[in-house]
């Protein structure tokens, strides 16, 4: 059986401390002041615009009776998942020709960046076998949304 941390790993510590604080009935903004913080940083944790920070998670750990350490080591392993994502946010580049991508440096483009606009070039410019590799990686729901904007035009 998995422990709960094995279960959460991934899970920003934000969304933790919203659900406990839906399920005890507090308000972001009472539970943000009794714990002497401003409701605007609790905000940001919870919409998980804000990663958790070791004094924070202390007090929220002590007035919610979390194990201590408990939401910085969440904060740890999504940081540990977001750094895979992004590491790896590339298309298989041997897959796509350079040539397709003339007008800029191959090695530069930013996959996450400049989506709409790869996949418009290879819609207009690709081979079957970068098309495929694009789908492959943006995912076809992607794809097939900007095949049927380009289309209308």
């Amino acid at each position: 059986m998995k422990s709960k941390l094995d279960i959460l790993k991934g899970v920003h510590p934000g969304k933790i401390i919203e659900r406990e604080l839906l399920k005890r009935n507090i308000s972001k903004r009472q539970f943000a002041l009794s714990i002497d913080e401003y409701p605007q940083t609790l905000g940001s944790i919870i919409k998980g615009s804000r990663n958790m920070n070791v004094d924070l998670s202390l007090k929220i750990e002590d007035k919610l009776g979390f194990e201590e350490g408990f939401l910085m080591t969440l904060q740890v392993f999504y940081d540990i998942k977001q750094s895979k994502k992004d590491e790896n946010y590339k298309p298989n580049l041997t897959k796509l020709n350079k040539i397709t991508f003339w007008d800029t440096t191959f090695d530069k483009i930013d996959w996450k960046l400049m989506k709409i606009s790869i996949i418009k070039r290879i819609l207009e410019y690709g081979n079957q076998k970068e098309l495929e590799e694009i789908t492959r990686f943006y995912g076809k729901s992607e794809v097939d949304k900007i095949k049927i904007v380009n289309h209308k035009r």
